[in-house]
């Protein structure tokens, strides 16, 4: 699925936190990890790569230093670009060490401009480390087509990484109770959105060839509620889809995934869908 994975890094630890993940995924599929660090013009560059090459010797990985005073955004891009089927994987925020420095980082504007999915970590410094091993790639659905937008990507990574295919969807019980003032029955209700997920999970593994299984969830917030869900499991990615420019801002923030991202101590894959 990738033929190699590229991993930005600031020379900050906060931005380091993701290594084990990438090379975790890439371990045994043939799949390189590329640590990139971006050096502007007048900085001590046999220092940079130094660093560089010192990580990737730490973790069986390749280094990789480019010299740009540009974007460093458009600097990732483009590298990421020279090579097709290439996964970036970094952190949400790196240097600053802030949550607030997301708003304007490096990794949202990755994740907007970039026509395929990245795989974005919110570092805990070194409270909480991003797993080496994926046993699960949970998908969350609402029924909307945003979400179904990254069901490829999901059961692919899934079969790509030999791990199950979890197709979660959440119920506010506030609806449950509109249905049932509606007079709609509201085991009926919950029979439907099981039968969505169960369907869409038994489609996706049907035409991906992927293990893949289904649950429901219950409660007013859906991020709150997949990470209960998940707790302290340290074997999960997660993928979820955003729109356009604002959308990306509340999901690196304040939304689902924003949440997940904090809360969670899960790395993401996001796709920016119509940027």
């Amino acid at each position: 699925m990738y033929k190699r994975i590229l991993v930005p890094l600031d020379g900050s630890e906060f931005s380091e936190e993701v290594i084990p993940c990438a090379v975790g995924m890439g371990a045994g599929r043939q799949t390189p990890v590329i640590l990139l660090r971006i050096a502007p013009g007048g900085s001590d560059q046999a220092a940079v790569q130094a660093y560089v090459d010192r990580l990737a010797a730490q973790h069986g990985a390749e280094s990789l230093c480019l010299v740009n005073d540009g974007d460093v955004t458009d600097t990732i891009l483009e590298e990421a670009g020279r090579v097709p089927e290439t996964l970036v994987a970094m952190t949400s925020h790196g240097r600053s060490g802030l949550v607030e420095a997301m708003l304007g980082s490096v990794a949202k504007q990755v994740v907007r401009r970039s026509s395929t999915p990245v795989l974005v970590w919110h570092p805990g410094g070194g409270e909480q480390l991003a797993p080496e091993t994926i046993k699960t790639v949970v998908l969350p659905l609402d029924g909307r087509p945003l979400s179904e937008a990254m069901g490829a990507h999901a059961a692919k990574l899934a079969r790509w990484l030999g791990a199950e295919l979890l197709v979660v969807a959440v119920i506010n019980p506030k609806d449950m109770a509109s249905a049932a003032s509606a007079r709609t029955s509201t085991s009926g209700m919950s029979n439907m959105e099981s039968s969505y997920v169960r369907g869409r999970a038994s489609d996706l593994a049907s035409q991906y060839g992927v293990q893949a299984n289904w649950d429901t969830l219950h409660g007013e917030h859906p991020a709150e509620a997949i990470a209960d869900y998940l707790g302290n499991r340290n074997d999960v990615l997660l993928t979820m889809a955003s729109r356009g420019h604002r959308a990306v801002k509340t999901a690196l923030l304040g939304s689902v995934t924003g949440t997940l991202l904090r809360k969670g101590g899960h790395p993401i894959l996001i796709l920016s869908a119509g940027a």
